[in-house]
């Protein structure tokens, strides 16, 4: 059978002229077709190329969309961070340096032993009870760190925690794209939070203990740093860039893949090299988070107080941006293999094959038994077709309109697909077999 893109034979024109389709037209027609060809590979090559680098800048850009830029979103990813024992501790420490309460232990014990001196203590009972100033200081701070650990493990320090977040984070989205409230909060690329309720219910209790000098306990600094970074401020142009196009670019990044396979010759094969491209950029992306969260931390500045706290920090913020590249290259892998299964290879026929076979030896079987399928068996066989191109079609806008997959998203729909698949294929045995026992019966028929 003849391409019927191919040029036809050549006819004669007028007079013995060349026709349209002489060797002069089928040359030029041929160095079009070949230009064409060349033209749609360079396309399709570009446009899957350009997929694969996409794919991670458009998970980035959902990420500063929706957590690094959304306040209420960002509050509720860093929400558990307030009971991470490693955040607890490095409040702790911080809440306790801001009451500090600087008792006189000596001062103290030095009154009280010249008190009770007059009153007949011996001397030696006396130098014996001065030795005691530094236990009163030790005793002072056991109580301001045991307090505050009591006030951080309470409810008070998880509102406390939300309530700063969200006013340190509306000051880092006015530095990263104008919009919000001022910068009060972030100071060259250092972002901080606001404890000073904490503090005060710590010097409160402190009081209520009977510890009078917390009374006295000045207005000092209550701040608790979050993370810092030196390119808090350079960043602002790509921030902003990423969140205008965090609603639209992964719609846009499909349809350049599509275009891409589509223009392609084999496009079985286009997308399989799409989808491996892809995952591949997203691991390259993954395995530059490992290091970028090992340098940050092995270079935190000395104002960041705890490392642990900032590890949780880090690895909570990125929480979201890590599942999702692991999530796009498992479904990377998972089209690939798709794709390569449905190909002429000589393991996918033959696990086609294989899967063929068993249908219909069950189909077989619960004939013997009286169980067929029917017409619904029937219709299976006949648009079997279509009914797995709906079914992969269904399946692929449940994973378009599911909120923030996961690895576990993508297991769960490629199991429910191949057990679909696998309820067609049993339908459709079903329905070759009983198409098979109405011609033996006819035929049977005939004969008589």
């Amino acid at each position: 059978m003849s391409d019927p893109h191919e040029p036809g034979p050549p006819g004669p024109g007028p007079q013995g002229a060349p026709g349209p389709g002489g060797p002069a037209e089928r040359a030029t027609s041929g160095h079009g077709s070949m230009a064409v060809r060349i033209a749609r590979r360079t396309a399709s090559a570009v446009l899957i190329v350009l997929t694969c680098v996409l794919v991670p800048v458009a998970l980035l850009a959902t990420w500063v969309h929706d957590i690094a830029l959304d306040t209420d979103r960002y509050v509720a990813t860093v929400a558990p961070l307030a009971t991470e024992p490693a955040v607890q501790d490095a409040a702790v420490h911080r809440i306790a340096e801001a009451v500090d309460v600087h008792v006189n232990g000596q001062q103290a014990a030095a009154d009280i032993a010249a008190w009770l001196q007059k009153e007949g203590l011996p001397p030696r009972a006396a130098n014996a009870l001065k030795s005691l100033g530094p236990q009163l200081d030790a005793a002072a701070d056991q109580a301001v760190t045991r307090i505050a650990t009591r006030v951080v493990d309470s409810g008070v320090f998880d509102t406390v925690w939300k309530d700063a977040n969200r006013l340190a984070h509306n000051a880092v989205v006015h530095a990263l794209t104008g919009k919000g409230r001022g910068a009060v909060g972030v100071s060259d690329g250092t972002v901080t939070l606001d404890l000073g309720t904490a503090v005060d219910r710590v010097k409160q209790e402190l009081v209520d203990a009977g510890l009078t000098p917390a009374e006295k306990i000045p207005q000092v600094d209550k701040q608790f740093v979050l993370f810092q970074s030196d390119q808090l401020a350079k960043a602002r142009k790509g921030a902003h860039l990423l969140d205008v196009i965090g609603n639209w670019l992964p719609a846009v990044v499909v349809l350049i893949g599509a275009g891409g396979v589509l223009l392609a010759r084999g496009r079985r094969r286009a997308l399989a090299r799409t989808a491996l491209g892809a995952a591949f950029a997203c691991l390259v992306v993954a395995i530059g988070l490992v290091v970028a969260r090992r340098y940050y931390l092995d270079h935190l500045p000395p104002e960041v107080q705890s490392k642990a706290a900032a590890a949780a920090v880090f690895d909570t913020l990125l929480r979201f941006l890590r599942v999702s590249l692991r999530t796009a290259i498992v479904l990377g892998v998972v089209v690939a293999l798709g794709a390569y299964f449905i190909g002429p290879g000589r393991l996918p026929v033959a696990v086609r094959g294989t899967s063929e076979r068993t249908a219909d030896a069950a189909a077989r079987w619960a004939a013997g038994h009286q169980v067929r399928t029917g017409r619904v068996g029937t219709w299976a066989q006949t648009y079997r077709r279509a009914i797995t191109l709906v079914v992969l079609l269904v399946v692929a806008l449940v994973f378009a309109l599911w909120n923030h997959p996961t690895v576990l998203t993508v297991l769960l729909l490629v199991l429910v697909l191949l057990a679909v698949l696998a309820v067609l294929a049993l339908l459709a045995a079903g329905g070759r077999v009983g198409l098979g026992e109405r011609h033996t019966h006819a035929a049977g028929e005939g004969r008589h």
